[in-house]
């Protein structure tokens, strides 16, 4: 009897659905890349301040995409995609302030702004689509 449980990562299930949206894809990638990036380049005195807020937020969009995927309206959805919104803006303004702090070079700046607006792009466009749907 095989009692292992453990699931491919690629294996589909139609029970998941968020995890086949494009928007929860690119943000699952975003988050990892921050993360790793507030690791390397954030202050240790940073870790239980920015470095944490920023991981939330970033967490804040996965959660909200994945909770409000299984409610059951699309304004119920279309609410939880707002609160996903609003986190990727609290991302932002934590970039905001790992340059000001000079954690991070403008560079980097720049580009992950660049990403978090595609996210943003992304999750407005669906909330709008969601909503317009019911």
């Amino acid at each position: 009897m095989n009692l292992k449980t453990e699931e491919p990562e690629n294996r589909k299930t139609d029970i998941f659905r968020f995890r086949e949206f494009p928007v929860y894809k690119d943000a699952r990638e975003f988050r990892g890349n921050l993360k790793q990036l507030s690791k390397m380049k954030f202050p240790k005195e940073e870790q239980f301040c920015l470095t944490s807020q920023l991981w939330r937020a970033l967490d804040s969009v996965l959660l909200n995409v994945a909770e409000g995927s299984d409610r059951y309206s699309d304004l119920d959805f279309s609410r939880f995609l707002n609160n996903a919104l609003t986190s990727v803006n609290e991302v932002v303004a934590c970039l905001d302030c790992a340059l000001d702090g000079k954690y991070i070079s403008g560079i980097e700046h720049q580009e992950n702004l660049g990403k978090a607006e595609k996210i943003y792009r992304q999750l407005k466009a669906f909330a709008s689509k969601v909503r317009n749907s019911s």
